[in-house]
């Protein structure tokens, strides 16, 4: 499994590369632009998944499962969204193939089995949710809806990265119809402060949360919430959105219901969702030139206990001791691996929990049994102490919380010193190039001037954030007024 990863100061890009497939996370498959996720990164996805469900559980949402494939018809109802999507989408024409009667090995598509209407993959399950709430929702007794589903879904990216960007991913999406528009508001409110309570606390990834402008928001939504984050080559990464839809799906799909008044009137929607590119946001945020760090609450493997040993008898003595500690961690929650295996050095185990981020690894040897202590090493400062054998399960239990804070203020440290205000175009660019990260800039509110700055360095408005005051100033592009700063960065 050897190490030997490219530093990041070298080659962000292929460092990242490299440690997707070298700490057993994911690889490319025979299917151009989709990728195999392996056990491990699976089960960090796993992780996600579960506090994710949780939260959205406990604020009322109930999770369900729609088509993979959506009538073109429906695809186009909503014209902004299948406008914005349609580039991205694999369509199914045919629903047979057949022998190829010039070569029986091979197979053709039967011509003779050509659907009557073209079945769009979806990108986003938007057109076959609203199409199916027209037939759920009658009166203002049948809302709110707050439905959940875990899916896949295809966007048929031309250039790919692993967990970033692939042509299938997988994801969360919600869909939620509301009677008022302050209720669907009040919903995209609460589901961008449900994602950044969970990447800033469980994911130790610290977010800005704001609104999207115009031209960056989501085809077909009224109002964008988002939260991003930064990586640590300075780029900018979308962790999250939550879409107010308005009445745009609603009156494309004409759902209507009846309301208290006796009137009819169009359902007020949201949808919200996070995806697979969370990964790639760990990954970035806070791994090193030794491979992965994880924050705890991620970890598959939060402790590893690996024997250092001659001959079987010392084994034996070693594993009764090991066996203790991990059923002790066991009923604290902590989930430990004893890698008793016979097959590899103790040197090349512990490269191994290095590059997959291990947040703890126990080290017990005869003189360990000896004196009594074990030896533990952190992964995320590669620091090493010896501790009593009887205080293993305090110890340890404090230092997960502890590498779970570490990260986070970290990332946090390193995101608050790549805030840079600039008030023109030359600092502008000087700072993308030289320093990265977000650029607070004056901007005067038009998509030309976004366009504009886009074409001329690359970089993009991630957010008008929340927190940000309202300032006059100049637009460092055009020098009009402006009433607030926002965030630009090159992104993901």
């Amino acid at each position: 499994m050897g190490k030997n990863l490219t530093k990041r100061s070298e080659d962000y890009s292929k460092w990242y590369n490299e440690l997707v497939v070298k700490a057993d996370l994911a690889e490319n498959s025979a299917v151009r632009g989709c990728m195999v996720i392996k056990p491990y990164g699976y089960a960090i996805w796993e992780k996600m998944q579960a506090e994710l469900d949780k939260k959205f559980k406990e604020t009322g949402h109930q999770n369900a499962y729609f088509p993979l494939f959506v009538p073109k018809s429906l695809f186009e109802a909503e014209e902004k969204n299948a406008e914005g999507f349609a580039k991205e989408c694999a369509v199914v024409t045919h629903y047979r193939l057949k022998t190829n009667p010039d070569d029986p090995s091979k197979l053709i598509v039967d011509p003779d089995a050509k659907l009557e209407e073209e079945l769009v993959v979806r990108p986003t399950s938007e057109a076959i949710i609203w199409n199916t709430y027209k037939g759920w929702i009658q009166s203002y007794r049948d809302l709110p809806i707050l439905v959940n589903q875990w899916a896949n879904v295809v966007r048929w990216e031309m250039r790919t990265r692993l967990f970033l960007r692939t042509a299938e991913f997988l994801w969360q999406e919600g869909h939620t119809a509301h009677e008022t528009k302050q209720e669907a508001i009040a919903e995209t409110a609460q589901m961008n402060d449900i994602y950044a309570d969970f990447v800033e606390n469980f994911m130790a990834i610290p977010v800005i949360k704001g609104r999207k402008t115009e031209s960056e928001r989501f085809a077909g939504a009224v109002d964008t919430y988002c939260i991003e984050a930064l990586m640590q080559d300075g780029k900018a990464l979308q962790a999250g959105t939550s879409h107010f839809l308005g009445q745009n799906f609603a009156k494309a799909f004409d759902v209507k219901f009846t309301s208290k008044e006796g009137k009819q009137d169009y359902v007020w929607a949201t949808s919200w969702g996070v995806s697979t590119r969370l990964m790639g946001a760990l990954i970035m945020t806070h791994s090193d030139d030794q491979g992965l760090v994880l924050p705890p609450n991620l970890a598959p493997i939060q402790v590893v206990i690996v024997p250092i040993y001659k001959g079987e008898e010392q084994l034996e003595l070693i594993s009764r001791v090991a066996l203790e500690m991990k059923a002790a961690l066991g009923q604290k929650g902590v989930s430990v691996k004893y890698d008793d295996r016979d097959t590899m050095r103790p040197g090349a185990k512990f490269a191994q929990y290095e590059l997959q981020g291990v947040p703890l690894r126990i080290a017990i040897g005869p003189k360990d049994l000896e004196k009594g202590t074990v030896e533990l090493a952190r992964r995320d400062t590669l620091s090493k102490t010896f501790v009593a054998k009887d205080d293993v399960v305090d110890t340890v239990t404090d230092l997960l919380q502890e590498i779970q804070n570490n990260l986070h203020q970290k990332a946090t440290e390193f995101r608050d010193t790549h805030i840079t205000e600039v008030n023109n175009l030359d600092e502008f660019k000087e700072v993308l190039e030289n320093k990265g990260g977000f650029i607070s800039a004056h901007w005067d509110g038009t998509a030309e001037t976004e366009q504009k700055i886009k074409e001329l360095t690359k970089a993009t408005i991630r957010c008008i954030p929340f927190d940000f005051v309202a300032e006059n100033g100049s637009c460092v592009y055009t020098g009009n007024p402006s009433k607030t700063r926002v965030l630009f960065a090159k992104a993901y």
